[in-house]
């Protein structure tokens, strides 16, 4: 590591600290004793996204980001939610796959987080995800939420079930 005032190589490491994206490090020059910070990205392993066409491309949490980021525009939903989407995917991906990922397993994955967070949000993603030809296709993907959702409020539990004679009475 050259020191950014005299050029010299040598530096000693004075304080290390893990942040989102790496490792922050403050040096000191040992020949001007100057201070300087450098940032270090880890790469332990790196994905490769197999795409539609077959096609490869390394895989960029940026170009995920951004996509999540189009599809909640307008929407409020914080820049930290959808950082913090793209990363834990990221971190998902890298734990729980190969180096060679489809492109349908990240958008399903991108799918499932937008679903938990803004419905809104999930049209606009999956419209472009599965290529909606027509208002058709816009129309059942809101059915199909509008019946999970009645689906998911059957499956769960009354808080205060009605008893029989309870409901006797009322009819």
């Amino acid at each position: 590591m050259n020191c950014p005032y005299c050029d010299n190589q040598e530096s000693k490491v004075v304080d290390s600290r893990y942040i989102q994206d790496g490792i922050r490090r403050r040096r000191e020059c040992l020949m001007c004793s100057l201070r300087f910070t450098t940032y270090e990205k880890i790469h332990s392993q790196l994905l490769n996204v197999i795409k539609r066409d077959n096609s490869k491309e390394t895989f960029s949490v940026e170009k995920l980001t951004k996509s999540i980021s189009t599809a909640c525009k307008k929407r409020p939903i914080s820049n930290e939610k959808i950082e913090k989407i793209a990363i834990d995917i990221e971190t998902n991906l890298l734990q729980n796959h190969g180096s060679e990922i489809s492109s349908n397993v990240i958008g399903q994955m991108v799918l499932n987080e937008l679903l938990k967070l803004d419905k809104v949000s999930y049209i606009r993603f999956s419209s472009v995800y599965r290529d909606f030809q027509n208002e058709d296709s816009f129309v059942d993907e809101i059915d199909k939420l509008k019946t999970e959702k009645i689906i998911n409020a059957k499956d769960q539990m009354e808080m205060f079930p009605i008893t029989k004679k309870v409901k006797k009475e009322k009819e």
